[in-house]
């Protein structure tokens, strides 16, 4: 934890990701539906462009229109995303088939694998999205997942 010299405030680490989209309030719906996010703060832009923070029961990310001029692309601009969303869940194949309710297409079905009970969708805007929560540990179950990544 730091302070902030000008407001004499405790600020804590965090890491938010921040997802570019070609059509943000399109996509701020999609996450709602999907996953049961909630909008923390939202500004649109008078062109109609985006920008959001939501929450996935306290767990946030950045939802934006993208911005090629501040290089900011969507994976549909780039043909595919730089990086996968993991989302940790008490209930995997029921998130899964909101996801996939919602408008998401599967890419991976909810399996145990790894020590994780596990599946991975693609959302309408090109980003993965794996939803799982690890099993427990025990001799005949060792958790298996490795510094190679959750699913392949």
């Amino acid at each position: 934890m730091s302070t902030d010299a000008s407001t004499a405030t405790s600020i804590a680490y965090s890491l938010a990701p921040m997802l570019s989209v070609r059509n943000g309030a399109r996509a701020v719906e999609f996450y709602t539906s999907a996953f049961g996010a909630v909008e923390v703060f939202k500004i649109e832009a008078p062109d109609g462009a985006v920008v959001a923070r939501l929450a996935i029961e306290g767990a946030e990310f950045w939802v934006a229109d993208e911005s090629p001029e501040h290089q900011n692309f969507s994976p549909e601009s780039l043909g595919g995303g730089t990086a996968r969303m993991v989302l940790i869940v008490p209930d995997p194949d029921a998130v899964f088939a909101q996801a996939i309710s919602a408008g998401a297409r599967e890419v991976i079905p909810v399996k145990e694998d790894y020590g994780w009970r596990l599946g991975r969708v693609v959302d309408p805007f090109g980003h993965h999205w794996e939803i799982g929560h690890p099993m427990p540990v025990s001799p005949d179950r060792p958790n298996q997942l490795t510094s190679a990544g959750l699913t392949t």
